[in-house]
């Protein structure tokens, strides 16, 4: 029986990469290196493997990619657009294939492979009707993206008209925009000049060039796009290859990736290729950090399929970091979201990797322990292309050596600052009375997965919360016209915009509300969890570690959490306060866990169901104590299989799993449900 610390770790690491997720594609802040995110969801994948049954849905190896942002509109994919699994040696991308190999049941050597450079960009889907471009969307969560159409009309080399007739009736295709090395270094020569701000790679100015609301201004950054490949497809042509669909997108117009290859899956066609590639890099005009491979038959493709977050059929082969020596100059405490307090390594300003570094993350105690770290020292940097680079290693002590020691009390709200038992973060203990915490707890609680406060966006929330309008999630709903008539870009009508969303976030459902509150490591699922299991907020707020430990999925963790969240007075006072204000849901009497007849199961639902959308289907199982998973496995009690089901039920098929059709489903729930 694995250790109760293990599986803490497990959920510190869950944690620790939805925050650098969080940070990077909602906040377009990221706060840790490629080389260590790589690592950490590497560990994940390891762990997961071997414990499957660990895994939830909070978990990021169950997710596409992240939450889009609040500010652009929102569009849903056709076709899903997927990750790549990275790979870091030449070994470990030629075990990958091989696997693949073996599962289309042939020799390595006989795969066709394409290889292509991996643009340092952002990941984007245009889709053309009758050959006319009619939007643009970024990747977003993998199946909702931003709908970025206004900037990238901007970029000449995507065809706002498909240039070879007669055109598909539907075509998605899915490609990079990035800022070529010398468009970037004009726009940062530019920056200097005027005293602006300074980006610091091509891939962030061509993310923020892409979501600024300004096409003019982007028009004039240079940004370029080139294709990887296809989602959604209706047309006459018909592919076998990747390499042909490259070939097809390339005469309707779209510009060509250069050197992409094609060679057998031998080791040392793997070996040359690298090398070709490598070598090439610093010639290149775009920045890249890494080689795409993959199987180029579309045959296989299809045979080979998908995990929840990648294909199987292509990997990316990342290149390596990229290292320089400073001194740490000092460090500082930074508190996020959820009270973590990070310490960041202040230092000599140094070139690398392209860019000035002057700031690192330490992430942890434990890891400037690990270090043997003090302020004063020469250390080793290492940046893959990364904003805030890794601290690698102590080079050399410094004469005058400094203790770098945690602070007892948080830097912005003087709340004690605790330490639990089997973790690696301290915390402050100020809750949603932090300030540090304030204005990222109210846009948690204000986004569009929990309360849904429309109107009430990102910038609103920075500029009300600065002018003292906005202290605690609580203050939403004191809010006044008045207090936001009167700020810049504003007035009457606004406010009113404001207030009526806030008024009609009042109706929610429990798991909403309870997901919305921030508690450290009670996510979206997670929540509807828990609130599935109690029925009312009385029951989870008076609910011990014992009674949580027997909800499904829930671990020692959340359990502590929860506890200890509804245990500090100040939290209880300001829920509520929300209450108070008119916030609701549903009520239901708590039920014994004999009343929900699915615990401890695990459903799959795949195809289209004729008498309700999925997510209706997904809520009810859930309510009968279900967990509602994205893949079959054998652990996986039963498959929904609606119209059109695909891979899942040939899956389920194949493994024995129970499968009932739509009249089967209803059925068996509703004799549950009576």
């Amino acid at each position: 029986m694995p250790s109760t610390a293990f599986y803490n770790e497990y959920n510190q690491l869950i944690a620790q990469i939805n925050q650098w997720d969080h940070a990077y594609y909602v906040l377009d802040n990221p706060s840790v290196a490629d080389a260590e995110y790589d690592l950490a969801f590497r560990q994940l994948l390891e762990i997961e493997a071997e414990h499957p049954d660990w895994v939830t849905a909070a978990s990021p190896s169950q997710r596409v990619g992240a939450k889009a942002s609040n500010k652009l509109p929102k569009i849903e994919h056709a076709v899903k657009m997927l990750s790549l699994a990275n790979a870091f040696s030449l070994e470990e991308t030629y075990s990958f294939f091989e696997k693949a190999a073996k599962d289309l049941d042939i020799a390595p050597e006989a795969l066709v492979l394409f290889s292509e450079p991996k643009l340092d960009g952002l990941a984007i889907s245009l889709h053309y009707d009758h050959g006319l471009l009619s939007y643009a969307a970024t990747r977003g969560d993998g199946l909702v993206g931003e709908d970025v159409t206004h900037t990238i009309k901007t970029i000449k080399t995507i065809p706002l008209k498909l240039h070879s007739p007669p055109p598909p009736a539907q075509l998605e295709v899915r490609g990079e925009v990035f800022m070529p090395k010398a468009a970037f270094a004009k726009l940062n020569q530019l920056a200097v000049q005027n005293a602006s701000k300074v980006f610091v790679n091509p891939r962030n100015a061509a993310a923020g060039t892409i979501k600024q609301m300004n096409p003019k201004l982007a028009a004039t950054r240079g940004l370029q796009f080139i294709p990887y490949g296809l989602g959604a497809y209706q047309g006459a042509h018909e592919f076998s290859k990747h390499s042909e669909i490259l070939a097809y997108l390339h005469q309707l117009g779209f510009r060509k990736n250069p050197h992409c290859y094609t060679f057998a899956g031998s080791f040392a066609e793997f070996s040359h290729n690298y090398q070709v590639m490598a070598e090439a890099r610093d010639s290149l005009p775009m920045q890249i950090d890494g080689i795409v491979y993959k199987i180029d038959s579309l045959a296989q493709q299809n045979a080979l399929g998908f995990i929840a977050r990648s294909p199987k059929w292509a990997v990316a082969r990342k290149f390596p970091a990229q290292n320089d020596t400073t001194q740490l100059l000092a460090v500082d405490f930074q508190v996020g979201r959820t009270g973590v307090l990070t310490p960041v390594a202040r230092l000599e300003p140094i070139f690398v990797g392209g860019v000035t570094v002057s700031n690192a993350t330490l992430h942890n105690m434990d890891e400037i322990e690990r270090l043997g770290l003090c302020i004063g020292d020469s250390v080793e940097i290492q940046r893959a292309g990364d904003v805030i680079p890794k601290v690698v290693k102590v080079v050399s002590q410094g004469t005058l050596r400094t203790p770098i020691i945690m602070p007892d009390s948080c830097p912005v709200c003087a709340a004690p600052v605790e330490r639990n038992d089997g973790q690696a973060a301290f915390r402050c203990t100020g809750g949603l009375t932090c300030a540090a915490q304030g204005a990222e707890r109210i846009r948690h609680y204000a986004g569009r997965k929990f309360m849904n406060i429309t109107n009430l966006g990102t910038k609103l929330i920075e500029v009300l919360y600065s002018k003292g309008s906005l202290h605690t999630i609580a203050d939403i709903y004191t809010l006044k016209a008045e207090d936001i008539a009167n700020l810049e870009g504003q007035g009457e009508k606004s406010a009113q915009n404001v207030l009526d969303s806030i008024a009609a976030s009042k109706a929610t459902k429990l798991g909403t509300f309870l997901g919305a509150l921030g508690i450290h490591e009670v996510g979206e699922e997670g929540a509807k969890t828990i609130a599935n299991y109690f029925k009312n907020l009385d029951a989870i707020k008076s609910a011990s570690f014992d009674e949580l430990m027997q909800v499904p999925d829930i671990g020692p963790v959340t359990a502590t959490n929860v506890v200890n969240f509804f245990n500090d007075n100040k939290n209880v006072a300001i829920v509520d306060s929300i209450l108070a204000a008119g916030v609701h849901w549903p009520h239901e009497e708590a039920k014994p866990p004999g009343q929900q007849p699915f615990a401890g199961q695990t459903w799959v639902l795949t195809g289209t169901l004729s008498t309700m959308p999925r997510e209706q289907a997904k809520a009810l199982l859930e309510s009968l104590g279900a967990k509602v998973a994205g893949s079959v496995s054998k652990k996986t009690t039963c498959v929904v299989a609606g119209l059109e089901a695909g891979s899942k039920l040939a899956k389920a098929e194949s493994l024995g799993v129970k499968v009932l059709d739509e009249e089967g489903f209803l059925a068996v729930v509703g004799q549950e449900v009576q």
